[in-house]
């Protein structure tokens, strides 16, 4: 069954809205790593113990060069930038 043109244009009109009500959009990446401290005596050092993290990382491009930051956690970077 095929729907009419006015309906499919609503449709679009419709997912627009939604899309232009997301807000800002940044280019980059966002990827979470986990890694050892420095502190010999952590556990993160001992045997069978998970590392740090994860931590959160925005990779994007500024000015031509790759720049990263490092979030410590979820909440923080959903306000990056402000």
């Amino acid at each position: 069954m095929s729907q009419s043109l006015v309906a499919l244009e609503q449709q679009r009109s419709a997912i627009l809205s939604r899309i232009v009500d997301l807000g800002d959009f940044r280019s980059g990446s966002i990827s979470a790593i986990s890694g050892r401290c420095g502190k010999p005596e952590c556990r993160c050092h001992q045997p069978n113990q998970p590392a740090h993290g994860p931590n959160f990382r925005l990779t994007r491009k500024v000015n031509g060069k790759s720049v990263s930051e490092t979030f410590a956690s979820p909440a923080e970077f959903t306000v990056f930038g402000n």
